[in-house]
C-alpha cells in the first residue's frame, strides 16, 4: 500500500491537471509571503478523585507561523518557520497534562522556546514539504488542544492533480510533544504514512489513511460522511469512521501481555447530526473490540489521533467498551450575540472489561464511565480584535473504581474520575 501510494503520487505529478495549476498562480517568494502570531493564554485544571493527584497549569505563549510565497516558474520553491515562545503563569507546582515542560528536578520551566523550519517544492498541484510541521492526519494527528502544538519533522507530500481527490504520503522521523523541549524527545525512528480523501459529490465524502510506526504499530483509518439537505435550510449528516490498530510486542502501554505479544484493537463510531439555523443536535454510538482498548499517543503516533464521535475529556476507548453520546450546540446570533456558541454533551460508556494487570486474560469487572461536557466560546466578529476568542470548558467525568485504577493494579485506559476546567484566550495577529 505504501509503494502503491507513492507511485500514484508520482504519476499524479506527471499527468495533466483537470483544473487550474496552483503553481501557475504563484505570486513569488516575497509577494506571496504570509505571517501570523497567535497570542494564547491557557489554563487547565483537573480535580481528580479517588486519591489520584490533581494537576493545574497556567501559561502564556506566542505561536508564530511564517511562510514565504512560492517562486514562479514550472517548479516553485518556498520556506517556512513554525514555533512558539512561552512562559508560565505562577508557580505551576502541580503542572501536567502536556501543558508545560519540566526540568530534571521536576519543576516547571519559567520560559521556553521551540520550533523549526521547513522547505517546500511545488509542481502543478503537487507539493513536497520537508522539515518541522503540524500534522492533521487522523492516524498521526498533532495535539493542538494544549498551550502549544505537537510537532513532527520529516517529509510530507500532498497531490491534488485530480479534481476532488487528494493523495498524501510521507515519512516523519521526529516527534515533539507540546511539553517537550527537544525536537526528537519521543524517540521516533520512522513513521511512514499514506492516504487519500475524495469528494464523490456535494453530499458524499470519503477518506482512508494508514501509518506504519517502526517497531510500534500499524494503524488504518477510514471515514465516510453523507449530508442531505432538508426543507427550511435544515440538513442531516450521517458519519461513520473507524480505526484498526496492530501493536508490535512491547509497544502497547496498558496491558502486560503487550510486553511479549502483538495485540490489536478495532474502534468505530457512527453519528447522525441535525442542523437548522442556530440549533445542532447529534446522536452517536461508539464500539471497541480486540485484545485491548484503543491505545494511542504514546508511540509517537500523535496525541490527537482519535477522530471518533465520543471523544471529549474521556475518549470512551476502554477494552470492549460501548458508548452512546448526545450533543447539542446553540448559536446566539439571533439574540444579537453573533460569535457566541454553547455546546453541551453527555456520553455514557459501559461493558468495559477490567482485569488485573498481572492476569490480563481474566475479566474481574464490567466497568462504566459517564461524562457531562459543557463549553461556551465567544469569537469577536469584526474590528481590531476580529477572530479573537475566549473559550470556557468544563467536564464532569465519573467512572467505576476499577477503571479509575488509582492503585495501578488493573488494565485500564481510563483517565479516572475528574472535574476538569479549561480556559483559553486566543488573540490572532496577521503580520503580513
Amino acid at each position: 500500500m505504501q509503494k502503491l501510494t507513492l507511485a500514484v503520487l508520482i504519476q499524479a505529478a506527471l499527468v495533466s491537471s483537470v483544473y487550474a495549476s496552483e503553481q501557475s498562480e504563484a505570486k513569488g517568494f516575497v509577494d506571496g509571503a504570509e505571517g501570523s502570531v497567535l497570542f494564547r493564554t491557557g489554563y487547565l485544571n483537573r480535580d481528580k478523585k479517588d486519591g489520584l493527584t490533581d494537576t493545574s497549569s497556567a501559561a502564556q505563549t506566542a505561536i508564530f507561523k511564517l511562510d514565504s510565497g512560492f517562486t514562479q516558474g514550472k517548479v516553485g520553491f518556498a520556506v517556512g518557520v513554525v514555533g512558539d515562545a512561552s512562559m508560565k503563569l505562577g508557580a505551576n507546582k502541580n503542572t501536567g497534562n502536556q501543558m508545560i515542560p519540566r526540568d530534571s528536578s521536576g519543576d516547571a520551566y519559567d520560559h521556553w522556546v521551540r520550533g523549526g523550519a521547513n522547505v517546500s517544492a511545488r509542481i502543478s498541484n503537487t507539493t513536497v514539504t520537508y522539515g518541522t510541521q503540524v500534522s492533521e492526519l487522523p492516524v498521526l494527528a498533532s495535539n493542538t488542544a494544549r498551550l502549544v502544538p505537537e510537532y513532527f519533522t520529516g517529509l510530507y507530500v500532498e497531490s491534488n492533480e485530480i479534481k476532488d481527490l487528494t493523495l498524501i504520503g510521507g515519512k516523519f522521523t521526529q516527534n515533539q510533544w507540546s511539553n517537550d523541549i527537544k525536537s526528537d524527545a519521543q524517540g521516533l525512528d520512522s513513521a511512514i504514512f499514506w492516504g487519500a480523501k475524495y469528494k464523490f459529490n456535494d453530499q458524499v465524502n470519503g477518506a482512508y489513511y494508514g501509518v506504519d510506526v517502526e517497531d510500534k504499530l500499524d494503524r488504518h483509518y477510514a471515514n465516510v460522511s453523507y449530508t442531505r439537505p432538508l426543507k427550511n435550510d435544515a440538513s442531516l449528516t450521517l458519519d461513520a469512521m473507524g480505526y484498526q490498530t496492530d501493536w508490535e510486542a512491547g509497544a502497547a502501554t496498558t496491558d502486560k501481555r503487550s510486553l511479549t505479544e502483538s495485540l490489536s484493537n478495532t474502534i468505530w463510531g457512527v453519528s447522525a447530526s441535525y442542523n437548522k439555523d442556530v440549533h445542532s443536535v447529534a446522536l452517536s454510538y461508539q464500539d471497541n473490540s480486540g485484545d485491548i482498548g484503543y491505545d494511542y499517543a504514546y508511540n509517537a503516533d500523535g496525541l490527537q489521533s482519535i477522530y471518533v464521535p465520543n471523544s471529549y475529556l474521556s475518549d470512551f476507548n476502554g477494552k470492549d467498551e460501548k458508548s452512546v453520546g448526545l450533543m447539542y450546540n446553540y448559536n446566539f446570533k439571533n439574540h444579537g450575540l453573533a460569535g457566541l456558541n454553547w455546546t453541551s454533551a453527555f456520553v455514557y460508556g459501559w461493558d468495559i472489561d477490567i482485569a488485573e494487570y498481572d492476569n490480563p486474560t481474566k475479566t474481574i469487572d464490567q466497568a462504566e464511565e459517564h461524562e457531562f461536557f459543557n463549553q461556551v466560546k465567544y469569537t469577536v466578529q469584526s474590528g481590531a480584535m476580529k477572530d479573537a476568542s475566549l473559550r470556557l470548558r468544563h467536564s464532569y467525568l465519573r467512572s467505576s473504581d476499577t477503571y479509575n485504577n488509582a492503585s495501578g493494579d488493573y488494565v485500564s485506559n481510563g483517565i479516572g474520575s475528574t472535574n476538569e476546567w479549561r480556559i483559553w484566550l486566543d488573540i490572532p495577529v496577521k503580520l503580513f
